[in-house]
Protein backbone atom coordinates (compact mmCIF):
# COMPACT_ATOMS: atom_id res chain seq x y z
CA UNK A 1 0.00 0.00 0.00
CA UNK A 2 1.70 3.14 -0.95
CA UNK A 3 1.86 6.53 0.91
CA UNK A 4 0.19 9.47 -1.04
CA UNK A 5 -0.30 11.46 1.34
CA UNK A 6 1.54 13.93 -0.48
CA UNK A 7 -0.24 13.83 -3.85
CA UNK A 8 -1.72 16.80 -3.28
CA UNK A 9 -1.79 20.84 -4.27
CA UNK A 10 0.75 22.86 -2.21
CA UNK A 11 -2.65 25.19 -1.57
CA UNK A 12 -4.39 22.38 0.26
CA UNK A 13 -1.73 23.00 2.46
CA UNK A 14 -1.38 26.70 3.02
CA UNK A 15 -5.00 26.14 4.52
CA UNK A 16 -4.15 23.62 6.36
CA UNK A 17 -2.09 26.10 8.02
CA UNK A 18 -4.25 29.12 7.86
CA UNK A 19 -6.76 26.92 9.78
CA UNK A 20 -4.59 26.01 12.42
CA UNK A 21 -3.38 29.33 12.88
CA UNK A 22 -6.95 30.91 12.66
CA UNK A 23 -7.55 28.39 15.64
CA UNK A 24 -10.14 26.38 12.92
CA UNK A 25 -8.04 23.96 13.07
CA UNK A 26 -11.05 21.48 14.54
CA UNK A 27 -14.13 22.84 12.93
CA UNK A 28 -16.22 20.24 11.48
CA UNK A 29 -16.81 20.51 7.80
CA UNK A 30 -18.85 18.58 5.05
CA UNK A 31 -17.98 18.50 1.46
CA UNK A 32 -19.60 16.67 -1.39
CA UNK A 33 -17.64 15.09 -4.44
CA UNK A 34 -19.48 15.52 -7.17
CA UNK A 35 -19.40 15.41 -11.50
CA UNK A 36 -20.40 17.57 -13.97
CA UNK A 37 -21.31 17.05 -17.17
CA UNK A 38 -19.68 18.32 -20.68
CA UNK A 39 -21.21 16.69 -23.10
CA UNK A 40 -23.37 13.41 -24.13
CA UNK A 41 -19.96 11.02 -23.10
CA UNK A 42 -21.07 11.96 -19.72
CA UNK A 43 -24.66 12.29 -19.22
CA UNK A 44 -24.65 9.14 -16.91
CA UNK A 45 -21.69 7.87 -15.23
CA UNK A 46 -20.24 4.84 -13.58
CA UNK A 47 -19.00 5.54 -10.00
CA UNK A 48 -15.78 4.29 -9.73
CA UNK A 49 -12.17 3.87 -7.72
CA UNK A 50 -13.97 3.63 -3.92
CA UNK A 51 -11.46 0.77 -3.58
CA UNK A 52 -8.44 2.99 -4.07
CA UNK A 53 -9.79 5.97 -2.62
CA UNK A 54 -10.31 3.47 1.13
CA UNK A 55 -6.07 2.57 0.60
CA UNK A 56 -5.81 6.47 0.30
CA UNK A 57 -7.65 7.32 3.17
CA UNK A 58 -6.40 4.11 5.77
CA UNK A 59 -2.66 5.04 5.01
CA UNK A 60 -2.79 8.59 5.29
CA UNK A 61 0.36 9.70 7.04
CA UNK A 62 3.34 12.04 7.13
CA UNK A 63 6.69 10.27 7.16
CA UNK A 64 9.55 12.03 8.20
CA UNK A 65 11.24 12.56 4.74
CA UNK A 66 7.69 14.38 3.91
CA UNK A 67 7.87 16.74 7.21
CA UNK A 68 11.73 17.46 6.04
CA UNK A 69 10.69 18.30 2.79
CA UNK A 70 7.94 20.11 3.76
CA UNK A 71 10.17 22.11 6.11
CA UNK A 72 12.41 23.29 3.66
CA UNK A 73 10.16 25.06 1.96
CA UNK A 74 10.51 27.29 4.55
CA UNK A 75 6.68 28.71 4.81
CA UNK A 76 6.02 26.61 7.60
CA UNK A 77 6.64 26.58 11.50
CA UNK A 78 7.50 23.76 13.52
CA UNK A 79 3.95 23.72 15.18
CA UNK A 80 2.12 22.78 11.83
CA UNK A 81 5.22 19.84 11.45
CA UNK A 82 3.78 18.56 14.51
CA UNK A 83 0.58 18.65 12.90
CA UNK A 84 1.57 16.86 10.60
CA UNK A 85 3.44 14.39 12.17
CA UNK A 86 0.63 13.28 14.26
CA UNK A 87 -1.53 13.69 11.35
CA UNK A 88 -4.81 10.78 11.00
CA UNK A 89 -7.45 10.69 8.78
CA UNK A 90 -10.75 10.65 11.99
CA UNK A 91 -13.87 11.66 9.43
CA UNK A 92 -16.75 10.08 8.43
CA UNK A 93 -17.03 8.93 4.13
CA UNK A 94 -20.10 8.09 2.42
CA UNK A 95 -19.68 6.89 -0.88
CA UNK A 96 -21.49 5.22 -3.87
CA UNK A 97 -20.53 1.78 -4.14
CA UNK A 98 -18.04 1.09 -7.38
CA UNK A 99 -20.43 0.04 -10.30
CA UNK A 100 -23.54 2.22 -9.85
CA UNK A 101 -24.91 4.49 -12.41
CA UNK A 102 -24.68 7.77 -11.26
CA UNK A 103 -25.63 11.52 -12.67
CA UNK A 104 -24.61 14.92 -12.86
CA UNK A 105 -24.23 17.24 -10.02
CA UNK A 106 -25.12 13.92 -7.26
CA UNK A 107 -23.21 13.44 -4.25
CA UNK A 108 -20.68 10.68 -5.19
CA UNK A 109 -18.69 11.23 -2.04
CA UNK A 110 -19.49 12.84 0.92
CA UNK A 111 -16.54 13.55 3.31
CA UNK A 112 -17.44 14.80 6.94
CA UNK A 113 -14.04 15.34 9.39
CA UNK A 114 -11.69 18.38 11.20
CA UNK A 115 -11.60 20.95 8.17
CA UNK A 116 -7.66 20.36 8.78
CA UNK A 117 -8.39 16.63 7.47
CA UNK A 118 -11.36 17.69 5.11
CA UNK A 119 -9.44 19.83 3.34
CA UNK A 120 -5.97 17.83 2.62
CA UNK A 121 -8.16 14.85 0.74
CA UNK A 122 -9.91 17.03 -1.98
CA UNK A 123 -6.81 16.33 -4.61
CA UNK A 124 -5.92 12.67 -4.31
CA UNK A 125 -9.63 12.07 -3.91
CA UNK A 126 -10.83 14.24 -7.42
CA UNK A 127 -7.57 12.03 -8.68
CA UNK A 128 -8.92 8.54 -8.04
CA UNK A 129 -11.88 8.58 -8.26
CA UNK A 130 -12.50 11.18 -11.85
CA UNK A 131 -10.37 9.13 -13.65
CA UNK A 132 -11.74 5.80 -12.74
CA UNK A 133 -15.37 7.14 -12.66
CA UNK A 134 -14.21 8.42 -16.22
CA UNK A 135 -12.46 5.08 -18.01
CA UNK A 136 -15.04 3.06 -16.20
CA UNK A 137 -17.98 5.57 -17.85
CA UNK A 138 -15.83 5.37 -21.32
CA UNK A 139 -15.82 1.35 -21.25
CA UNK A 140 -19.53 1.40 -20.68
CA UNK A 141 -20.72 3.14 -23.95
CA UNK A 142 -17.83 0.92 -25.87
CA UNK A 143 -19.37 -2.30 -24.37
CA UNK A 144 -22.96 -0.67 -25.44
CA UNK A 145 -22.17 -0.18 -28.81
CA UNK A 146 -20.97 -3.72 -29.39
CA UNK A 147 -23.98 -5.29 -28.38
CA UNK A 148 -23.23 -8.31 -26.84
CA UNK A 149 -19.61 -8.78 -28.44
CA UNK A 150 -16.73 -9.17 -26.02
CA UNK A 151 -14.74 -6.36 -25.66
CA UNK A 152 -10.85 -6.30 -24.37
CA UNK A 153 -8.89 -3.41 -23.21
CA UNK A 154 -5.63 -2.75 -24.97
CA UNK A 155 -4.64 0.29 -23.96
CA UNK A 156 -1.68 -0.45 -21.87
CA UNK A 157 0.81 1.40 -24.31
CA UNK A 158 -0.96 4.42 -24.89
CA UNK A 159 -2.12 4.97 -20.97
CA UNK A 160 -0.77 8.25 -19.48
CA UNK A 161 1.56 6.46 -17.55
CA UNK A 162 1.92 3.52 -15.22
CA UNK A 163 -0.61 4.17 -12.94
CA UNK A 164 -3.33 5.06 -15.99
CA UNK A 165 -3.00 1.92 -17.32
CA UNK A 166 -3.12 -0.17 -14.04
CA UNK A 167 -6.30 1.65 -12.78
CA UNK A 168 -7.65 2.12 -16.20
CA UNK A 169 -8.31 -1.59 -16.98
CA UNK A 170 -9.69 -1.69 -13.88
CA UNK A 171 -11.88 0.63 -14.44
CA UNK A 172 -12.56 -0.55 -18.03
CA UNK A 173 -13.29 -4.23 -16.51
CA UNK A 174 -16.11 -2.57 -13.81
CA UNK A 175 -17.23 -0.77 -17.24
CA UNK A 176 -17.84 -3.98 -19.01
CA UNK A 177 -14.72 -4.90 -20.57
CA UNK A 178 -14.28 -9.29 -20.11
CA UNK A 179 -10.49 -8.78 -20.16
CA UNK A 180 -7.48 -6.76 -20.47
CA UNK A 181 -3.93 -7.05 -22.07
CA UNK A 182 -2.19 -5.90 -19.14
CA UNK A 183 -0.67 -8.77 -17.14
CA UNK A 184 -0.20 -6.66 -13.80
CA UNK A 185 -3.78 -5.82 -13.58
CA UNK A 186 -4.62 -9.21 -14.30
CA UNK A 187 -2.20 -10.33 -11.47
CA UNK A 188 -3.26 -7.06 -8.72
CA UNK A 189 -7.19 -8.12 -9.33
CA UNK A 190 -7.65 -11.53 -10.60
CA UNK A 191 -9.19 -11.42 -14.19
CA UNK A 192 -8.72 -12.47 -17.38
CA UNK A 193 -5.77 -11.52 -19.54
CA UNK A 194 -6.02 -11.90 -23.48
CA UNK A 195 -3.39 -11.06 -26.22
CA UNK A 196 -2.21 -12.95 -29.50
CA UNK A 197 1.20 -11.75 -31.63
CA UNK A 198 2.22 -8.75 -32.99
CA UNK A 199 3.07 -8.13 -36.59
CA UNK A 200 6.47 -8.03 -35.56
CA UNK A 201 6.16 -11.82 -34.99
CA UNK A 202 5.15 -12.94 -38.32
CA UNK A 203 8.08 -10.03 -39.90
CA UNK A 204 10.41 -12.18 -37.54
CA UNK A 205 9.70 -15.13 -40.29
CA UNK A 206 10.77 -15.88 -43.58
CA UNK A 207 6.91 -16.06 -44.61
CA UNK A 208 3.74 -15.26 -43.28
CA UNK A 209 2.66 -18.74 -43.48
CA UNK A 210 6.08 -20.01 -41.02
CA UNK A 211 4.84 -17.34 -38.39
CA UNK A 212 1.52 -18.91 -38.33
CA UNK A 213 2.72 -22.24 -37.96
CA UNK A 214 5.51 -21.90 -35.48
CA UNK A 215 2.49 -19.80 -33.25
CA UNK A 216 -0.19 -22.61 -33.91
CA UNK A 217 2.85 -25.65 -32.79
CA UNK A 218 3.21 -23.44 -29.45
CA UNK A 219 -0.65 -22.41 -28.75
CA UNK A 220 -2.76 -25.19 -30.30
CA UNK A 221 -5.48 -24.82 -28.17
CA UNK A 222 -5.68 -20.78 -28.31
CA UNK A 223 -4.30 -20.43 -31.90
CA UNK A 224 -5.91 -16.63 -33.02
CA UNK A 225 -3.83 -15.16 -35.66
CA UNK A 226 -3.42 -11.87 -36.76
CA UNK A 227 -3.80 -11.66 -40.72
CA UNK A 228 -3.46 -7.76 -41.40
CA UNK A 229 0.58 -7.89 -41.84
CA UNK A 230 0.73 -8.01 -45.96
CA UNK A 231 -2.50 -8.44 -47.53
CA UNK A 232 -5.21 -9.64 -45.59
CA UNK A 233 -7.20 -11.48 -48.21
CA UNK A 234 -4.85 -12.37 -50.29
CA UNK A 235 -2.16 -13.99 -47.97
CA UNK A 236 -3.13 -13.80 -44.44
CA UNK A 237 -6.61 -15.29 -44.27
CA UNK A 238 -5.33 -17.94 -46.93
CA UNK A 239 -1.98 -18.80 -44.81
CA UNK A 240 -4.46 -18.30 -41.77
CA UNK A 241 -7.17 -21.08 -43.25
CA UNK A 242 -4.21 -23.50 -43.81
CA UNK A 243 -2.91 -23.43 -41.01
CA UNK A 244 -6.15 -24.36 -39.19
CA UNK A 245 -6.58 -27.21 -41.28
CA UNK A 246 -3.32 -28.59 -40.28
CA UNK A 247 -4.37 -28.05 -36.37
CA UNK A 248 -7.69 -29.52 -36.97
CA UNK A 249 -5.87 -32.76 -38.82
CA UNK A 250 -3.99 -33.01 -35.33
CA UNK A 251 -7.17 -32.77 -33.12
CA UNK A 252 -6.91 -28.85 -32.26
CA UNK A 253 -9.84 -26.59 -33.40
CA UNK A 254 -8.50 -23.15 -33.85
CA UNK A 255 -9.97 -20.07 -32.13
CA UNK A 256 -9.60 -17.24 -35.18
CA UNK A 257 -8.16 -14.50 -36.54
CA UNK A 258 -7.36 -10.71 -35.76
CA UNK A 259 -7.88 -7.81 -37.93
CA UNK A 260 -5.59 -4.34 -36.84
CA UNK A 261 -6.51 -2.26 -39.98
CA UNK A 262 -7.95 -1.32 -43.09
CA UNK A 263 -11.26 -1.41 -44.16
CA UNK A 264 -12.44 -3.38 -41.01
CA UNK A 265 -16.31 -4.12 -42.43
CA UNK A 266 -15.68 -4.80 -45.58
CA UNK A 267 -12.55 -6.98 -44.52
CA UNK A 268 -14.60 -8.69 -41.92
CA UNK A 269 -17.37 -9.61 -44.04
CA UNK A 270 -15.08 -11.24 -46.82
CA UNK A 271 -13.14 -13.23 -44.06
CA UNK A 272 -16.14 -14.27 -43.01
CA UNK A 273 -17.24 -15.81 -46.00
CA UNK A 274 -13.94 -17.65 -46.62
CA UNK A 275 -13.57 -19.28 -43.29
CA UNK A 276 -17.15 -20.75 -43.61
CA UNK A 277 -16.18 -22.03 -46.83
CA UNK A 278 -13.25 -23.16 -45.70
CA UNK A 279 -15.58 -24.84 -43.01
CA UNK A 280 -14.35 -23.20 -40.02
CA UNK A 281 -17.77 -21.28 -39.11
CA UNK A 282 -17.09 -20.89 -35.75
CA UNK A 283 -13.93 -19.39 -35.40
CA UNK A 284 -14.26 -15.67 -34.15
CA UNK A 285 -13.19 -12.91 -35.84
CA UNK A 286 -11.46 -10.26 -33.62
CA UNK A 287 -10.89 -6.30 -34.82
CA UNK A 288 -8.60 -3.94 -32.83
CA UNK A 289 -7.31 -0.35 -34.36
CA UNK A 290 -8.14 2.98 -33.13
CA UNK A 291 -11.68 1.71 -31.97
CA UNK A 292 -14.16 3.65 -29.98
CA UNK A 293 -17.93 3.31 -29.46
CA UNK A 294 -18.67 5.36 -32.49
CA UNK A 295 -16.86 3.37 -35.25
CA UNK A 296 -17.76 0.23 -33.64
CA UNK A 297 -21.59 1.62 -33.44
CA UNK A 298 -20.50 2.11 -37.34
CA UNK A 299 -18.66 -0.91 -38.40
CA UNK A 300 -22.01 -2.66 -36.91
CA UNK A 301 -24.12 -0.86 -38.79
CA UNK A 302 -22.36 -1.76 -41.89
CA UNK A 303 -22.83 -5.03 -41.45
CA UNK A 304 -19.16 -6.44 -40.12
CA UNK A 305 -18.21 -9.87 -39.00
CA UNK A 306 -16.79 -9.27 -35.69
CA UNK A 307 -17.44 -11.36 -32.69
CA UNK A 308 -14.70 -9.46 -30.43
CA UNK A 309 -13.35 -5.96 -29.90
CA UNK A 310 -9.63 -5.26 -28.84
CA UNK A 311 -10.17 -1.48 -27.69
CA UNK A 312 -6.88 0.47 -27.38
CA UNK A 313 -6.02 4.17 -26.98
CA UNK A 314 -9.75 5.42 -26.90
CA UNK A 315 -10.54 3.53 -24.44
CA UNK A 316 -7.88 4.01 -22.12
CA UNK A 317 -7.32 7.90 -22.45
CA UNK A 318 -10.95 8.43 -23.38
CA UNK A 319 -9.93 10.29 -26.02
CA UNK A 320 -13.19 12.29 -26.87
CA UNK A 321 -13.51 13.49 -22.82
CA UNK A 322 -10.71 13.37 -21.51
CA UNK A 323 -11.48 14.23 -17.79
CA UNK A 324 -14.91 13.86 -16.21
CA UNK A 325 -15.02 17.69 -14.20
CA UNK A 326 -15.53 16.10 -10.79
CA UNK A 327 -15.76 18.86 -7.96
CA UNK A 328 -14.77 18.52 -4.23
CA UNK A 329 -17.44 21.52 -2.82
CA UNK A 330 -18.15 22.21 1.09
CA UNK A 331 -21.69 21.99 1.84
CA UNK A 332 -21.70 22.57 5.65
CA UNK A 333 -20.39 23.14 8.51
CA UNK A 334 -21.02 21.68 12.13
CA UNK A 335 -20.32 24.08 15.57
CA UNK A 336 -21.67 23.53 18.47
CA UNK A 337 -23.83 20.58 16.99
CA UNK A 338 -25.39 22.77 15.13
CA UNK A 339 -25.23 22.47 11.72
CA UNK A 340 -24.81 25.25 9.34
CA UNK A 341 -25.32 25.25 5.25
CA UNK A 342 -22.94 26.48 2.70
CA UNK A 343 -23.19 27.50 -0.91
CA UNK A 344 -21.30 28.56 -3.25
CA UNK A 345 -22.63 30.89 -5.85
CA UNK A 346 -21.85 31.52 -9.25
CA UNK A 347 -23.29 33.59 -12.36
CA UNK A 348 -22.99 30.05 -13.99
CA UNK A 349 -26.16 28.37 -12.90
CA UNK A 350 -24.58 24.98 -12.99
CA UNK A 351 -21.98 25.99 -10.48
CA UNK A 352 -24.17 27.20 -7.77
CA UNK A 353 -24.00 23.98 -5.55
CA UNK A 354 -26.26 22.29 -3.26
CA UNK A 355 -25.99 23.15 0.44
CA UNK A 356 -26.56 21.24 4.00
CA UNK A 357 -25.40 17.51 4.50
CA UNK A 358 -27.45 15.39 1.76
CA UNK A 359 -28.71 11.79 0.82
CA UNK A 360 -28.82 10.28 -2.30
CA UNK A 361 -32.03 8.15 -3.20
CA UNK A 362 -32.82 6.30 -6.44
CA UNK A 363 -36.36 5.94 -6.94
CA UNK A 364 -37.74 2.86 -8.90
CA UNK A 365 -41.30 1.89 -10.48
CA UNK A 366 -42.80 -1.36 -9.07
CA UNK A 367 -44.58 -2.20 -12.08
CA UNK A 368 -41.33 -2.25 -14.02
CA UNK A 369 -38.50 -2.63 -11.83
CA UNK A 370 -36.93 0.50 -14.05
CA UNK A 371 -35.75 3.77 -12.61
CA UNK A 372 -37.63 6.46 -12.57
CA UNK A 373 -35.30 9.37 -11.06
CA UNK A 374 -33.10 10.05 -8.38
CA UNK A 375 -33.93 12.90 -5.83
CA UNK A 376 -31.10 14.52 -3.67
CA UNK A 377 -32.69 15.62 -0.07
CA UNK A 378 -31.47 16.67 3.12
CA UNK A 379 -29.55 14.07 5.66
CA UNK A 380 -32.65 14.58 8.14
CA UNK A 381 -35.14 13.41 5.83
CA UNK A 382 -37.16 9.84 5.17
CA UNK A 383 -39.70 9.58 2.82
CA UNK A 384 -42.87 6.55 3.34
CA UNK A 385 -43.10 4.94 0.24
CA UNK A 386 -46.70 4.30 0.85
CA UNK A 387 -47.71 7.62 0.48
CA UNK A 388 -47.84 9.61 -3.32
CA UNK A 389 -44.51 11.33 -4.30
CA UNK A 390 -44.55 14.36 -6.41
CA UNK A 391 -40.35 15.27 -7.92
CA UNK A 392 -39.71 17.96 -10.06
CA UNK A 393 -37.37 19.44 -12.39
CA UNK A 394 -35.42 21.08 -10.58
CA UNK A 395 -34.88 23.90 -13.43
CA UNK A 396 -38.11 23.97 -15.08
CA UNK A 397 -40.49 23.47 -12.05
CA UNK A 398 -43.66 23.60 -13.87
CA UNK A 399 -42.70 19.80 -15.00
CA UNK A 400 -43.40 17.64 -12.55
CA UNK A 401 -44.57 13.67 -11.63
CA UNK A 402 -46.32 12.08 -9.04
CA UNK A 403 -45.09 8.35 -7.89
CA UNK A 404 -47.83 6.46 -6.47
CA UNK A 405 -46.77 2.79 -7.00
CA UNK A 406 -42.93 2.80 -6.18
CA UNK A 407 -39.82 2.19 -3.96
CA UNK A 408 -36.58 4.21 -2.82
CA UNK A 409 -32.78 3.30 -2.31
CA UNK A 410 -30.05 5.41 -0.90
CA UNK A 411 -27.27 5.33 -3.20
CA UNK A 412 -24.46 5.93 -0.45
CA UNK A 413 -23.45 3.81 2.16
CA UNK A 414 -20.61 4.57 4.85
CA UNK A 415 -17.47 3.56 4.60
CA UNK A 416 -15.70 5.52 7.36
CA UNK A 417 -16.64 5.85 10.91
CA UNK A 418 -14.60 8.30 13.26
CA UNK A 419 -11.54 7.75 10.71
CA UNK A 420 -12.20 3.38 10.89
CA UNK A 421 -12.94 1.75 8.02
CA UNK A 422 -16.41 0.31 8.10
CA UNK A 423 -17.14 -1.21 4.56
CA UNK A 424 -15.17 -4.15 2.64
CA UNK A 425 -14.68 -3.57 -0.54
CA UNK A 426 -16.04 -6.29 -3.18
CA UNK A 427 -14.20 -8.15 -5.55
CA UNK A 428 -13.74 -6.36 -9.22
CA UNK A 429 -15.99 -9.15 -10.68
CA UNK A 430 -18.61 -8.47 -8.10
CA UNK A 431 -18.08 -4.70 -8.67
CA UNK A 432 -18.46 -5.76 -12.45
CA UNK A 433 -21.65 -7.58 -12.14
CA UNK A 434 -22.93 -5.00 -10.08
CA UNK A 435 -22.64 -2.50 -12.93
CA UNK A 436 -24.08 -4.56 -15.46
CA UNK A 437 -26.89 -5.07 -13.40
CA UNK A 438 -27.59 -1.48 -12.42
CA UNK A 439 -27.82 -0.68 -16.32
CA UNK A 440 -30.42 -3.01 -16.71
CA UNK A 441 -32.49 -0.90 -14.25
CA UNK A 442 -32.62 1.81 -16.58
CA UNK A 443 -34.73 2.48 -19.82
CA UNK A 444 -32.92 2.51 -22.90
CA UNK A 445 -33.45 6.07 -24.25
CA UNK A 446 -31.34 7.34 -20.68
CA UNK A 447 -28.18 5.01 -22.26
CA UNK A 448 -28.61 6.41 -26.15
CA UNK A 449 -25.08 7.22 -27.31
CA UNK A 450 -26.77 9.99 -28.89
CA UNK A 451 -29.08 12.54 -27.91
CA UNK A 452 -29.97 10.51 -24.86
CA UNK A 453 -32.88 11.43 -23.08
CA UNK A 454 -32.27 13.52 -19.70
CA UNK A 455 -32.99 11.32 -16.42
CA UNK A 456 -34.46 12.89 -14.26
CA UNK A 457 -32.41 14.04 -11.21
CA UNK A 458 -34.95 16.15 -8.10
CA UNK A 459 -33.74 18.32 -5.40
CA UNK A 460 -36.07 17.30 -2.43
CA UNK A 461 -38.49 20.20 -1.32
CA UNK A 462 -36.29 20.82 1.55
CA UNK A 463 -33.56 20.96 -0.14
CA UNK A 464 -35.08 23.43 -3.38
CA UNK A 465 -35.88 25.55 -0.19
CA UNK A 466 -32.75 25.79 1.65
CA UNK A 467 -31.35 26.23 -1.79
CA UNK A 468 -33.64 29.34 -3.08
CA UNK A 469 -33.48 31.09 0.44
CA UNK A 470 -29.54 31.16 0.67
CA UNK A 471 -29.41 32.19 -3.23
CA UNK A 472 -32.31 35.14 -2.31
CA UNK A 473 -30.86 35.85 1.03
CA UNK A 474 -26.97 36.26 -0.71
CA UNK A 475 -29.15 38.50 -3.78
CA UNK A 476 -30.37 40.88 -0.95
CA UNK A 477 -27.53 40.77 1.59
Amino acid sequence: MRNLTMLTDLYQLTMMYGYLKSGMRDNIATFDMFYRSKDESTHYAIMAGLEQLIDYLKNLHFDEEAIDYLRSLGIFDEEFMQELRDFKFSGDVYAVPEGTIVFPGEPLVRVTAPIFEAQLVETALLNIINHQTLIATKASRVVQAAEGGTVMEFGLRRAQGPDAGIYGARAAIIGGCKSTSNVLTGQMYSIPIAGTHAHSWVMSFPDEITAFRKYAEMFPTSCLLLVDTYDTLKSGVPNAITVFNELRAVGHEPVGIRLDSGDLAYLSREARKMLDAAGFPNTIICASGDLDENLIRDLKLQGACIDTWGVGTKLITSEDCPSLGGVYKMSAETIDGQVIPKIKISENPVKITNPGIKRLWRIYDNKTGKATADLIALNHESYDTSKPLTIYDPVNTWKSMTLTDYSMKELQVQIFDKGECVYESPSLKEIQQHCAEDLDTFWDQYKRLLNPHRYKVDLSDSLWMLKNSMLQSHRRG
